[in-house]
């Protein structure tokens, strides 16, 4: 009888060489992408065929009594997520009985995101990944989708959005729809329940409480949804008009009545043109706007060179602050939660465009916000 020792090596073998496959092929799409499919099928193969011979031993150790399940040494359900707007719902719809790793930290740009070594790892070893979809993890969408063919727990979360909810855009490649659901709290509740269910597929035990975590979550998005709502409504009518790094907003207009214009496209991929920034120069002096935003997860360059046009046009245009677009807050602070995100992006629009809002914006937990 193997060893719980050579049982363990085999294991850790067997998954690392199709690991490294399955990244190799990602970091040759950029080169051939016809190849790197070919070769992350190949990988996937060789994943499903060694995970097979794993359990078979793995079962043969545990009717034996040589080795313990480790079920029953770990009690949390292992969650990745792409993002840290997907992974605060899973935290919060997973309580206690979820572990999550998130694989984009603060400032992270997820357009240009690519995949390591040990993200696939994380994947490949998750009881359940969610990623949001609709392209917004860049090159790192074709391998999740590929792997969740591949049989593992792999789920986007704006699968429940109806396709005529979703913002186009021209400039979007293949004319797919904008991927920045997360900007309308209502929209993003249909993530949280995305989550609900998936997780509660994976672990029936948990089904209550994966519900009532969501609706206690949900409760809290309507919450925000009214106080958002209210404060965008405080700034004078001509003055709704949000100037931005990056297209990033467009579901935060829809929603909430906002004029929304961003120098880049929805990818940060794409480079404004100088003809693009002249043009919105020119609106932003023709229509005195008095505040344009940068984004944390975006160079500012962009944003000054409007400035700097709007003041040659004899119109002095100030930053009203940083956005958090694609990546929330700092970790453990309340703007790095998704609804201290929303909180703070709100008020800070709100106010630098002319509104009235309380100087802690909802609930009184945002910190100081400085115009930069």
């Amino acid at each position: 009888m193997q060893s719980a020792y050579r049982r363990a090596a085999l294991r850790n073998l067997a998954m690392t060489a199709p690991i490294c496959s399955a990244t190799a092929a990602i970091g040759e799409a950029e080169v051939d992408p016809h190849r790197a499919i070919a070769r992350f099928a190949i990988a996937l193969a060789l994943i499903s065929a060694f995970t097979t011979l794993v359990f078979g031993f793995q079962a043969a150790a545990y009717a034996a009594g040589s080795i313990s399940n480790p079920a029953a040494a770990e009690t949390k359900l292992q969650a990745v997520a792409t993002t840290g707007m997907i992974a605060d719902i899973v935290r919060n719809v997973g309580g206690e009985r979820v572990a999550v790793r998130q694989l984009m930290g603060e400032g992270v740009d997820p357009h240009l995101y690519k995949a390591t070594r040990s993200d696939m790892a994380a994947i490949l070893n998750a009881d359940i990944t969610f990623f949001n979809g609709l392209l917004l993890e860049g090159k790192m969408s074709d391998a999740l989708e590929r792997i969740g063919q591949a049989g593992h727990a792999v789920h986007a979360v704006s699968a429940l959005l109806p396709r005529d909810q979703l913002l186009a855009s021209d400039d979007a490649p293949g004319g797919h729809a904008d991927p920045h659901v997360w900007m309308d709290p209502l929209a993003w509740a249909k993530a949280v329940a995305v989550v609900s269910d998936r997780l509660a597929e994976r672990d029936p035990e948990g089904a209550d409480d994966y519900r009532r975590n969501a609706e206690r979550y949900e409760q809290k998005l309507r919450d925000l949804d009214r106080y958002a709502e209210a404060a965008i409504a405080s700034v004078p009518e001509g003055r709704r008009v949000l100037v931005t790094a990056h297209d990033a907003f467009g579901y935060l207009g829809r929603r909430y009545g906002l004029e929304v214009i961003g120098i880049q496209g929805l990818s940060t991929e794409s480079e404004a043109g100088l003809k693009r920034v002249e043009e919105i120069v020119h609106l932003i002096a023709t229509r005195r706007i008095p505040a344009v935003f940068v984004e944390s997860t975006i160079p500012d360059r962009s944003v000054r060179a409007l400035i700097a046009g709007a003041a040659a046009r004899g119109h002095a245009v100030k930053i009203g602050g940083e956005l958090y677009s694609d990546a929330m807050g700092p970790p453990g602070s309340y703007e790095g939660t998704y609804i201290g995100m929303i909180d703070h992006n709100v008020t800070l629009i709100a106010r630098a465009l002319g509104g009235v809002v309380p100087d802690k914006g909802h609930g009184g937990k945002l910190a100081a916000i400085v115009a930069r």
